[in-house]
Order: C-alpha cells, then sequence, then structure tokens
C-alpha cells in the first residue's frame, strides 16, 4: 500500500495543455475516482500515474519515492483497462500467473498468488478456461485477478466496468466494494458512470478542461458542489437551474410567475436538484409534460415558464401529460451569475 502525491503535475501535446498544475494527495488505501467529460484529462492523469505517458511538469510521487522519471515497470503499480486485454490462447491460469512468469518467480509462488486472487475474485471453477469460452464479466474479473497477483502498491483502473450490461456492472461494482475492503491498497478509478462514481468513491475528483474544480467526499459534492460544473456534473438527472433576482427574503425566477420565500440578495443563479422540489405545494405553478415511471419512483418534466424542469417524486405520482401542478423548493444552491462558483 502506499500514497500518491501530484504536485503542480502538468501534461502537454505540444501547445495543447491537456492537465494543468494538478495539485494531489491520494491517501493509503483510499478509493478515489476521477470523472469529467470526454476529453477532460481524466484517463490521461491515470496513464501519467501508470507511466504510460511522460509528464510535461510538477512531481510524481508513490509512497516516499518519486516516480515521474521511473519505467512504468519500476513503479510497482498495476493497471486495468477497459478491454480485458487477456491473452486469447491462455488459460485464466496462465492469464492471470504471466506477470510472475516473466518475473522468473518460482511455480509454487506463481500457483499460490493465483489461488488467493481466484478465490477472492470467486475464480476457482474457471482456471482452466480460455478468454473465449467466459462472459464479459468473468473476463474483467480475470483482468482484475491478472492485477491483484502481482500485489502492486496502487490499482489503476480505466473504465473497467464500461463494457459490461447494466445488470453485470452492478454486480462487478459490489466487487469491486468487496475487494478493496479485502486487499485496502489505494485504488486510482476512471469512470464516466456517476453511479459508479458515487458507490465506489471515498473521495471523487472531478475535472474539466485538464482543471481540477472539486475533491471530496461524493456527499460533499453532491450537497455542496463547487459550482456549476460539479452541480450539474454529479447528479443525476443533473440540477435544475435558474436565474434569479433576490430582494427582501424573496426570491423570484427569470421569466417565471410566483416568488419563492428564500435568503438571498441580487442576482445569482439558483440550483435545486429534482429531489429537492415539493410537488403539489408551493407559489411556483407549472404543467406536466412527459412522465416517467422507474418502478418506485417518477421523473416529472415540467414546464416552468420558459424553463423544462425535471422533479423526482416517490410513485404513485398521481399526475399525467397536462395536469397543472404547484411548486415548492426545499434544500436550494445559490451560485455566481458571472463565474459559476457557490456563493
Amino acid at each position: 500500500m502506499a500514497t500518491v502525491t501530484l504536485r503542480s503535475l502538468r501534461k502537454s501535446y505540444g501547445t495543447t495543455q491537456v492537465l494543468q498544475h494538478v495539485d494531489l494527495e491520494i491517501g493509503d488505501g483510499e478509493y478515489l475516482v476521477l470523472v469529467g467529460p470526454s476529453g477532460c484529462g481524466k484517463s490521461t492523469l491515470l496513464r501519467c500515474i501508470a507511466g504510460l505517458e511522460e509528464i510535461s511538469g510538477g512531481e510524481l510521487h508513490i509512497g516516499d519515492r518519486r516516480v515521474d522519471q521511473l519505467a512504468p515497470r519500476d513503479r510497482n503499480v498495476a493497471m486495468v483497462f477497459q478491454s480485458y486485454a487477456l491473452y486469447p490462447h491462455m488459460t485464466v491460469r496462465q492469464n492471470m500467473g504471466f506477470a510472475l512468469r516473466v518475473k522468473k518467480r518460482p511455480a509454487a509462488e506463481i500457483d499460490a498468488a493465483v489461488m488467493e486472487a481466484a478465490r477472492m475474485l470467486e475464480l476457482e471453477p474457471l482456471l482452466d478456461r480460455y478468454p473465449g469460452q467466459m462472459s464479459g464479466g468473468q473476463r474483467q474479473r480475470v483482468a482484475m485477478g491478472r492485477a491483484i497477483v502481482r500485489r502492486p502498491d496502487v490499482f489503476l483502473f480505466d473504465e473497467p466496468l464500461s463494457n459490461l450490461d447494466a445488470a453485470l456492472r452492478h454486480h462487478m461494482r459490489v466487487e469491486l466494494k468487496r475487494l478493496h475492503r479485502r486487499l485496502k491498497t489505494t485504488i486510482v478509478h476512471v469512470t464516466h458512470d456517476q453511479v459508479e462514481a458515487l458507490t465506489l468513491a471515498d473521495r471523487i475528483l472531478v475535472l474539466n478542461g485538464g482543471v481540477v474544480q472539486q475533491i471530496g467526499s461524493p456527499r460533499e459534492l453532491f450537497d455542496t458542489p463547487a459550482n456549476i460544473f460539479v452541480a450539474q456534473f454529479i447528479g443525476s438527472p443533473s440540477m435544475n437551474l435558474f436565474p434569479a433576482t433576490g430582494a427582501g427574503g424573496e426570491v423570484t425566477l427569470e421569466g417565471v410567475e410566483g416568488a419563492l420565500e428564500l435568503q438571498g440578495e441580487g442576482r445569482f443563479t439558483l440550483g435545486v436538484r429534482p429531489t429537492d422540489f415539493v410537488l403539489g405545494e408551493g407559489p411556483l405553478v407549472g404543467e406536466v409534460d412527459v412522465v416517467e415511471s422507474l418502478g418506485a419512483e417518477a421523473l416529472l418534466h415540467i414546464l416552468l415558464g420558459p424553463y423544462t424542469v425535471v422533479v423526482q417524486a416517490p410513485e404513485p405520482v398521481g399526475v399525467v401529460s397536462g395536469d397543472r401542478v404547484q411548486l415548492g423548493v426545499g434544500v436550494v444552491h445559490r451560485f455566481d451569475i458571472q463565474e459559476g462558483n457557490r456563493l
């Protein structure tokens, strides 16, 4: 196990800056998830830690060693990719033990390490199968097992679940939680899946345009987003945003009749999560446009003045398209109208 420390880490391709002065301390045994839109630099950051990309500036430390000048093989990290990257002509047993065989470890040590990882990942019945004889979820577990047998200081996961269907993704999320609890090894995990990030992470780092927007626990990012970008990126459906004006304990939304009893002076952006609307009471009146029934809850798309807002409510909601409904608000968020930072 080891800490990972990034000090003003930068990465450029020619004049294009991909990562800008990333300062980060990942704790020993921490599960950190990197999220952000496509092209934000999250996979590049992971590859810089692995040594697959050379950094353009700054420092990278794993444990008490500075490693940014070391080759990937000397950093003692293990990477699991989106594609399983298994050798098709090797059995599960051979795939998992390959890295140790390359290092010419004793056969007994290799067998013990493979069996330990196989027990952990419930792969024992599959050890003599080939990758083509297994499902996607089983192959991904083999890829993880291959990383485990190396006993690295840090695991690096690059969207390892994105090729799986919804049911398998849920199953593998649970497996990853159990795996982290057993191994207690530092993990850095890149994903575009919010549910994956919120359920797995001890902390989440949000990137946009190569710049760190916020680092914190899933709860912190959901409850107190640092800016509008984080507010809309974390949480699904995303936060509803309105230009608003406050005065004398009342807030009005631009283009919407009715005033909310809220504190706030001057112009700002008001944010309301879908779960924080109060359906059926309040000073705002809108028309139900679409109802998405999800079983235990529903998403209502409501026309409110010039906006279409999303309201999440428990079933049965008792409304259909075309109904007029009242809306109030519970928890709200205020952001600077110019810069988008939290007020």
